[in-house]
């Protein structure tokens, strides 16, 4: 039996591979820009923070060159980057044993909604989830702190009153931070672009080698 009534899914390095995509969208945009290409070979760098914070702290541009990057980068990445992205062995028939339960599976990415909604059904996994919840262009529901409890709204819940009964998946601190400030139960996945140490230090204590492992986590 499963023991949450809420599940929420992180999406880029917890259920889908999208590493690639989001690089090469990345590199396309700060090229665009007429702006030095940084180190992108360490993905834990770029991969989990909101968009415009990853222009504003890791690439070192203005506000203004930030937000116009975000343009350059979301018209690559709809065109060519969401395409470049598979699911990690093992997440489908996850989502199938969720599906066949009565909790409320939701992805939660801080990825824009757009996108969120079209990578999901890329992927063809969108029959799983009884919602999608992504960021807004305007910058705002971009942090997880945020989508929490707009994904647990979405699912039916009184996030108030549902905290004990949701559970965050996610790869990065920025997941487990945001589970920590939400006061709700997080699984951080090893598998993932995130560094499990930083997730630690975010309070984070269940750790799940494998998709398949975090069915013993969420189950009684």
């Amino acid at each position: 039996m499963i023991k949450y009534k809420y599940i929420l899914f992180d999406l880029d390095g917890t259920i889908s591979e999208s590493a690639g995509g989001i690089r090469k969208s990345l590199e396309q945009a700060i090229i665009s820009l007429g702006r030095p290409l940084p180190n992108l070979d360490d993905y834990t760098k770029y991969i989990g923070p909101p968009l415009i914070d990853t222009f504003r702290n890791y690439c070192r541009l203005s506000e203004e060159d930030s937000r116009r990057g975000l343009e350059f980068y979301r018209d690559f990445y709809n065109k060519k980057g969401k395409y470049i992205n598979k699911l990690y062995k093992g997440i489908k028939e996850l989502l199938e044993k969720l599906k066949n339960s009565d909790a409320k599976v939701a992805v939660c990415s801080s990825k824009h909604q757009q996108f969120a909604d079209e990578v999901v059904d890329i992927l063809g996994i969108s029959r799983f989830f009884d919602a999608v919840c992504g960021s807004n262009f305007d910058g705002s529901r971009k942090d997880k702190k945020d989508l929490i409890p707009y994904a647990v709204s979405t699912l039916g819940g009184d996030f108030e009153k549902d905290r004990k009964n949701t559970v965050l998946i996610g790869d990065t601190y920025f997941d487990a931070r945001g589970a920590r400030i939400c006061n709700v139960d997080f699984i951080g996945v090893e598998y993932g672009y995130g560094d499990v140490q930083q997730m630690k230090e975010e309070g984070a204590e269940m750790f799940a080698k494998t998709p398949a492992d975090i069915l013993s986590f969420i189950s009684d």
